[in-house]
This record gives structure tokens, C-alpha cells and sequence, in this order.
């Protein structure tokens, strides 16, 4: 075998091992999807078609890659984490998306609920208030092509004034009590999700419905997340 050869052999080897990793992985969504989603009662359809696609893989730390489709969180460095797959599904699903709706998220982690998000609706706006999360996830979503996702570093509380209002808004960290400035963005019609409950006690998931200026609030189950941080 000539050095000609021997390089496109080599080649063709490493892209097959690419492409092998990639069906692993493909394989490793679509069992998440059966076991953690649709089993538990996932079923609406965008929901479901975005976890498939996108690739959660790419959002966790390197020395993690091999726990991605696992049924539960993962850490993602600066005391925060990835939340696990039957959650992320659940608040989306709980949202009742539509493809040109403009969603605010709050708590932008590593990018992967706001990646999820970006394959149902037309915009995504999410905020990170840990600069190096904000930074790195920007920079993730950009270079995987997510292109109506755009990140802020800064603090959640306060929402997104100047691209309100919201047909939905998401929470991805635990809050006290539901920031007034974010029911203030959401429009008439409009449903949130965000976990509620004091910090040294039980949290639950909360679905909110903006209707005729009336807040009707409905406790879904008991979540762990990590604390709504604030800036000082």
C-alpha cells in the first residue's frame, strides 16, 4: 500500500468511526424518547421531535459525554446542572408551543433547554446570570447552528423588557416566589413554567396562565433545581 493509500484508508476509517458515533448516539436518543418520555406520558409532538434532534451530548462536559441520554441531571460546572431529559420535555411540553411563538428562558445553563426550545418556536431569548455559563453556551449554540437562540449574560429576575412581550417563558432555577417582571412580559394568553417554593423547603413545578390580566397558577409536582440567583 502506497502513502496515497494508506491516507484515503486511513480517512475512511476515521470518518467510519465517526459515523458510528453518531448512530450510537442517535440510537441513545431515540431509547431516551421511549423509556424517560413516552412512558411517562410525554406526548405532544414538537416536544417529542425536538428531543430527538437535538443533541444533548454536545451539552454536557466532556468527561460526561457517556451519561448524556442517562435518566437524570448532570453537573455542568459553576454549582449548576443539566436538567434530566424527562424534565426538560415535561416544561416544554407544559408550555404549548407554537412554531412562531417568542419564548424567554431564564437560566441558560449549558444551552440545551434553550436548544430545545429552538427547534419548536421562531425566537428563543435566554439569560444567564454566571458569565462563564453565559459565555460558553453562546458560543455552543452558535457553532451548532442554532440560530434563533440568543443569550444575554445578566440577571433573569428582571426578564427581557426591551424583546417583551412573551407568548411563554420558562424557569430553569428555583424561585421563591414568580417575579413580577417577568408576569409583566408575558403576554395575555401566555403560559410559564417555573419552579416555586422557599429555598429551605420543598419546591414545585408551577404552570402559570396569563388570561384577561388574571394570574391562574396551577402546582404541577415537586422539583429539584438549583436557586434563582441574584445579583447582589
Amino acid at each position: 500500500m502506497n502513502y496515497r493509500s494508506f491516507l484515503i484508508y486511513g480517512l475512511a476509517l476515521c470518518f467510519s468511526g465517526i459515523l458510528i458515533g453518531q448512530n450510537d448516539y442517535v440510537m441513545q436518543r431515540e431509547q431516551m424518547i421511549k423509556t424517560q418520555l413516552q412512558a411517562r406520558g410525554i406526548k405532544d409532538p414538537l416536544t417529542l421531535y425536538s428531543m430527538t434532534n437535538v443533541p444533548r451530548h454536545e451539552f454536557v462536559p466532556k468527561n460526561l459525554v457517556e451519561h448524556a441520554y442517562r435518566d437524570g441531571a448532570l453537573p455542568i460546572g459553576s454549582d449548576q446542572t443539566i436538567s434530566q431529559p424527562y424534565i426538560v420535555a415535561f416544561m416544554t411540553e407544559t408550555l404549548k408551543l407554537k412554531s412562531t411563538d417568542r419564548v424567554l428562558e431564564i437560566g441558560t445553563g449549558s444551552g440545551y433547554q434553550a436548544a430545545v426550545l429552538g427547534k419548536i418556536v421562531d425566537s428563543v431569548y435566554t439569560i444567564e446570570i454566571i458569565k462563564d455559563l453565559a459565555m460558553s453556551a453562546k458560543s455552543r449554540l452558535k457553532n451548532l447552528g442554532y440560530q434563533n437562540v440568543v443569550v444575554k449574560w445578566g440577571d433573569g429576575y428582571h426578564g427581557w423588557p426591551e424583546k417583551a412581550p412573551f407568548d411563554a417563558i420558562m424557569v430553569t432555577a428555583g424561585a421563591e416566589a414568580i417575579p413580577q417582571p417577568l408576569l409583566d412580559q408575558l403576554k395575555d394568553g401566555g403560559h410559564m413554567v417555573i419552579p416555586v417554593g422557599p429555598s429551605d423547603n420543598v419546591t414545585y413545578l408551577v404552570s402559570v396562565l396569563k388570561k384577561k390580566d388574571r394570574i391562574i397558577t396551577k402546582e404541577l409536582f415537586p422539583v429539584r433545581f438549583v436557586p434563582f440567583t441574584r445579583n447582589e
